[in-house]
């Protein structure tokens, strides 16, 4: 089945929210999440197994998909509906013969040579940033920014792109002007004064006015 993007694609933090994974993906669903990606760069393997089997049990109990970041293993063993990739991690190919050819994998890229590197690449979307300057990685690469990311979109014309990086409900409507089927979001969902389902749901209503 082909890869959907949802318009809004967001990223757990459990630093950020204070909550477990699992009661980010219960209140993101709640919210009207229909795909999510656990992201966790501080847990333990161990902890974040654990965590990630609860998480997965809540999603699928939802209709709801369930991508790690990074952890092609933990993908694998828990199941999981996919995997998404950085430059550095796992390589397409090799996370594809793992998984097998129904697991949705997603790709980051951060410029044009990238993005043409990509479409030989078994994946199902590509992710694409930072767009703007953001706090969510320690060592973030160059700002993509609006030009950059349609200069992208016109090389991408087959896989879903996926924005992220400093997308707020003050900008995302641009960024999915420029080009974006999606915009991902951290801090702009996680990082907010209300409840993350009331936070999910007024983000959704902006991304599909």
């Amino acid at each position: 089945m082909a890869f959907k993007a949802p318009s809004v694609y967001p990223i757990t933090d459990i630093r950020l929210s204070g909550l477990s994974h699992a009661e980010q993906v219960k209140e993101l669903i709640s919210g009207g999440a229909k795909l999510i990606q656990l992201r966790e760069k501080y847990l333990a393997p161990s902890e974040f197994y654990r965590e990630a089997v609860t998480a997965l049990e809540i999603a699928h109990a939802h209709g709801v998909q369930l991508i790690i970041n990074d952890r092609v293993d933990i993908a694998l063993v828990i199941k999981a509906d996919g995997v998404h990739l950085g430059q550095g991690d796992l390589p397409p190919h090799a996370a594809r013969k793992i998984l097998g050819e129904d697991a949705t994998i997603g790709f980051s890229i951060h410029n044009i040579e990238q993005a043409r590197i990509a479409l030989d690449l078994p994946v199902d979307y590509l992710a694409v940033g930072p767009i703007f300057t953001t706090s969510g990685k320690q060592e973030p690469d160059p700002v993509v920014r609006l030009d950059g990311l349609r200069r992208i979109r016109a090389v991408v014309n087959r896989l879903p792109i996926i924005a992220i990086g400093g997308i707020t409900t003050e900008n995302m409507r641009e960024v999915l002007n420029c080009g974006a089927d999606s915009v991902a979001m951290i801090s702009g969902l996680l990082d907010a004064g209300s409840a993350l389902t009331l936070r999910m749901r007024k983000t959704l209503a902006i991304a599909e006015e």
